[in-house]
């Protein structure tokens, strides 16, 4: 059986996963914050520059010639994770969604526009998170889209259920 507009969202989704974990990982090395957020986390946690194993003093010898490090943290970091985090969280039953929807053969029509509003509500807030600290439009958009897909996958994964079940 071809789901092939699941199939595409699912790969548009997996490709804005990967871009954000990139996105985190580069705030990580130009902060030198490997674990933890917060500046009071941050403060407790060891220098692996003291002493560092061969394959710390490698990493900071690398990342240092391509990235340019900065000397405060302004909160980037905790908003990076945060993005990519809500994605992790509220994408996977988005496409659930979406894969059942299209499995129960709804109008391609719902399919596309549950799909395009999950992406584009994900990549919407991704992008308010990352720009601003606090309410922005990006993270309102967001998160309406990605009720929408919610609300309206879930009442017609259960009105396709209660079909099943009566019929």
């Amino acid at each position: 059986m071809s789901i092939p507009v699941s199939s595409l969202f699912i790969g548009l989704n997996g490709l804005i996963a990967f871009a954000l974990s990139y996105i985190v990982v580069m705030e990580r090395i130009k902060a030198r914050i490997w674990h933890r957020e917060t500046e009071s986390e941050v403060c407790c946690q060891p220098s692996y520059l003291e002493h560092p194993n061969a394959w710390a003093a490698y990493v900071e010898s690398y990342t240092q010639k391509s990235v340019i490090t900065k000397s405060s943290d302004d909160g980037i970091l905790q908003r990076k994770v945060r993005a990519y985090g809500n994605f992790t969280e509220y994408v996977p039953l988005g496409l659930l969604f979406i894969i059942m929807l299209e499995l129960m053969r709804s109008p391609c029509w719902m399919l596309w526009l549950l799909g395009s509003a999950l992406t584009i509500g994900r990549v919407a807030h991704a992008w308010g998170l990352i720009t601003t600290y606090g309410p922005s439009l990006g993270r309102a958009v967001g998160f309406f889209l990605t009720w929408l897909v919610y609300i309206v996958g879930a009442i017609t994964c259960i009105y396709y259920g209660v079909i099943g079940v009566l019929s």
